[in-house]
C-alpha cells in the first residue's frame, strides 16, 4: 500500500483537527487542577516538588530554578507535583507483531498507533496538557516543540521493541495511554497495569488489531508464520478451528477488559479498518467521562 506523501507529523495534525479540543477530565485531586476550576490564584506554583527539567519554549522565566541552574551549563526550571500530575505519557507498541497486515488496503498495525499516538499527542497540547513518550529520560512539556520532539522520536525509531513497557516512576495522578496488540500472556499484561495503577497512575488500554485477527476470515489449507519467532503452523481446514479462535481471541479481550477495571482503567478495542477517528473518539469520551473507582 502507498503510504501518504505528507509527513506523519502533518497527517496526525490534520487528523487531530478534525475532533473538539481534547479535555483530559479524570479524577484528580484538588491541588492537580488548573487555574479557574478551583479557584487557584497563581499557576505552576504547588505544594510538593517533583523534579527539575530543562527549561523548553513556552515555560515562564520565573519558574527558572537558579541553584540548580548554576550546576551547569543548561537552564532548569522546577517542576511541583500539582503541575506534573496533569501530565499525560504515551507509548505504543513496536514490537514485531505491530508490522503486520493482512490486506495492502489496510495500515500497519503500528502505523496505525504512529499516527493515533502522534494525533492525540496534538490533542492533548493543544489543551494545555504536558505530554510525553513514555521512556527513559522523559520529562513531560507542553508546546509545539514537544511534538516535534514527539514526531522525530516517532519516526526515528525504526528498531523492533518490545510488546510491554516498562514500569517506570511517574507523578501520582498522571495518566498513561498504552496503544498496542496486547495479544501477549494476560498476566504480563496485568504486572504492567498493575505496577501503574499501585502507583496512582490512571489509565487507557487501547487494543489495536487487524479486522484478520478478529474473524480468522480465512478457508481451507493455510500454513501461518510467526512473527515473533514462532513456529510456522500448516493448517488443513482453517475453518476448523476458527470458533477456537474467536473464543480464544474473545477471552483475552474480556481479560484485557477486567484487568482494567480492577486497576480503574479503561479498556477499548480498535480495528485498522475503521477510520482512525474513531478511536481518538473512543479516547476523547472516555478520559472526559474518567474512571470512577
Amino acid at each position: 500500500m502507498a503510504l501518504s506523501p505528507l509527513p506523519l507529523r502533518q497527517r496526525a495534525e490534520q487528523l487531530a483537527a478534525t475532533l473538539p479540543p481534547l479535555l483530559v477530565a479524570a479524577e484528580r485531586v484538588a491541588a492537580t487542577v488548573a487555574q479557574g476550576v478551583h479557584g487557584r490564584r497563581r499557576v505552576g506554583q504547588g505544594e510538593t516538588f517533583w523534579q527539575f527539567r530543562e527549561y523548553d519554549y513556552g515555560d515562564q522565566p520565573q519558574s527558572i530554578d537558579w541553584r540548580q541552574s548554576a550546576k551547569s551549563d543548561r537552564v532548569f526550571v522546577r517542576e511541583m507535583e500539582w503541575e506534573a500530575a496533569q501530565s499525560v505519557w504515551l507509548w505504543r507498541d513496536t514490537s514485531a507483531s505491530m508490522a503486520w497486515r493482512s490486506a495492502d488496503r489496510y495500515p500497519l498495525k503500528r502505523e496505525r498507533a504512529d499516527l493515533l499516538t502522534l494525533a492525540l499527542g496534538a490533542m492533548l497540547l493543544r489543551s494545555g496538557e504536558r505530554v510525553a513518550l513514555l521512556g527513559p529520560a522523559t520529562s513531560p512539556s507542553s508546546g509545539r516543540t514537544a511534538l516535534s520532539r514527539m514526531a522525530a522520536a516517532i519516526e526515528r525509531q525504526d528498531e523492533v521493541g518490545a510488546g510491554l513497557p516498562a514500569v517506570r516512576p511517574l507523578p501520582r495522578n498522571a495518566h498513561v495511554i498504552l496503544m498496542g496488540d496486547f495479544l501477549t500472556p494476560l498476566t504480563e499484561i496485568d504486572r504492567v497495569v498493575r505496577g501503574y495503577a499501585e502507583a496512582g497512575i490512571k489509565g487507557f488500554l487501547l487494543q489495536i488489531l487487524d479486522p484478520a485477527e478478529e474473524t480468522l476470515p480465512y478457508d481451507g489449507r493455510i500454513r501461518f508464520e510467526g512473527t515473533e519467532g514462532e513456529e510456522p503452523w500448516l493448517l488443513s481446514r482453517v475453518e476448523s478451528v476458527r470458533h477456537d479462535y474467536t473464543a480464544r481471541l474473545q477471552a483475552q479481550r474480556d481479560g484485557l477488559r477486567a484487568l482494567a477495571r480492577t486497576a480503574s482503567w479503561i479498556y477499548a478495542c480498535h480495528h485498522t479498518d475503521q477510520p482512525p477517528q474513531s478511536a481518538l473518539l473512543a479516547l476523547y469520551a472516555a478520559l472526559a467521562r474518567g474512571p470512577r473507582r
